[in-house]
């Protein structure tokens, strides 16, 4: 059997595409994720690498392992069980995120800001700011001072 090899980072890929799932409602709250094995098939991953990425979703309280039967998908509920609730921030994220790629902010829109975001989701400022930060170091938005944040053409992608 030969070794498996899997890129750099690709965990973090990886952790993206579950969360998208989670938060778009592809896995809803309260079912079950599909198994380590099925999972590491489609992303043709170590079940290490995989389980890294299982491991940031379940700090990220997005998903709890049920010894004996799998992991859940939790639902925005059950956000006071989440490890660290300041982590909301990456569920805000994935959800801006979300809309960008699929055309609801378009280039050159203002996002929302820190304030209504706060309220929007019921967080933190600091979260909501976590968020923005999180969209700007992934070259999605751009800060611009005394005016606000804004989203950035994004390069064509090979499908």
């Amino acid at each position: 059997m030969s070794a498996r090899v899997t890129a750099w980072g690709a965990y973090k890929s990886i952790t993206d595409v579950l969360r998208r799932r989670i938060v778009t409602g592809e896995f809803a709250a309260g079912s079950l994720l599909p198994s380590e094995a099925a999972l590491t098939k489609e992303f043709s991953v170590s079940r290490n690498t995989l389980r890294r990425a299982l491991s940031d979703l379940e700090q990220d309280g997005l998903i709890k392992a049920l010894p004996g039967r799998g992991r859940i998908v939790m639902s925005p509920d059950d956000s006071n069980e989440s490890p660290n609730p300041h982590l909301h921030y990456r569920r805000i994220a994935a959800d801006l995120r979300e809309k960008i790629e699929h055309g609801e902010l378009q280039p050159g829109d203002l996002l929302p800001s820190e304030a209504a975001l706060t309220a929007q989701y019921g967080v933190s400022r600091w979260t909501a700011r976590q968020a923005l930060i999180e969209l700007q170091g992934a070259g999605l938005v751009e800060t611009v001072h005394g005016k606000g944040r804004f989203v950035l053409e994004q390069p064509a992608r090979d499908v």
